[in-house]
């Protein structure tokens, strides 16, 4: 949900569909819940994901000093 909050704070999502992807994943009891959402609002996540950068957060490779780890 804070992923949804800060795309709506970004005004990348609508207030409705914030509300309604919001109580998608409420109501969801499962990831393959979730994953039924309806394409429009997915549609709208991935535009905002896409303009967050999110994708690429996710693709990055790990930083070797994540998390304060000492090697050696």
């Amino acid at each position: 949900m804070k992923t949804i909050d800060e795309m709506l704070s970004l005004d990348l999502l609508t207030p409705e569909q914030h509300h309604q992807i919001g109580a998608w994943i409420a109501r969801a009891d499962s990831p393959d819940a979730i994953l039924e959402m309806p394409a429009s609002l997915w549609q709208a996540v991935e535009r905002a994901s896409a303009v967050m950068g999110i994708d690429a957060d996710l693709l990055r490779p790990p930083s070797l000093d994540a998390g304060g780890a000492v090697f050696g």
